[in-house]
């Protein structure tokens, strides 16, 4: 298990309100300038830190998740978001510029995430300028 000194852990847990799951944590680092990140302390220093001690890998070139059918599922903080796609296959998703290590996948998984509405909310903003159409699903949680 990877330790961290009290500093790294907390900045990871900030950075942890950043993320997404689509069949495993995926950091959603859009435009790091944006004052949904900066606010939080997330900027490309506190990135390249993370960088350093080896859970995140930062790329300025940006990554997509690909091979998306007409829909999917993606979680935040445990809620699921429906994206439906323009095409009936070979969709992408932009995953910005941050990528989890598998380290930094574990820590996630096993220190898990906190929810930023706001976040959400820019996240959800931006998909649906891209032209997808994006639906909330309401899990019964009353047994």
């Amino acid at each position: 298990m990877l330790h961290l000194d009290p500093e790294d852990a907390a900045l990871f847990k900030i950075f942890s309100q950043f993320i997404w799951v689509q069949g495993g944590p995926l950091a959603l680092i859009l435009d790091v300038e944006d004052e949904v990140y900066t606010k939080q302390g997330i900027t490309s220093l506190t990135l390249r830190h993370l960088e350093k001690i080896g859970l995140v890998i930062v790329d300025p070139k940006g990554y997509v998740k690909g091979k998306f059918g007409k829909h999917t599922r993606l979680f935040y903080n445990g809620k699921p978001t429906k994206i439906e796609f323009p095409n009936k296959a070979n969709n992408y998703l932009n995953l910005g510029y941050v990528l989890l290590t598998d380290p930094g996948k574990k820590l996630v998984m096993t220190c898990g995430t906190s929810r930023n509405q706001t976040f959400y909310e820019y996240v959800t903003r931006q998909w649906f300028e891209q032209g997808l159409i994006l639906s909330s699903i309401q899990l019964n949680t009353c047994k």
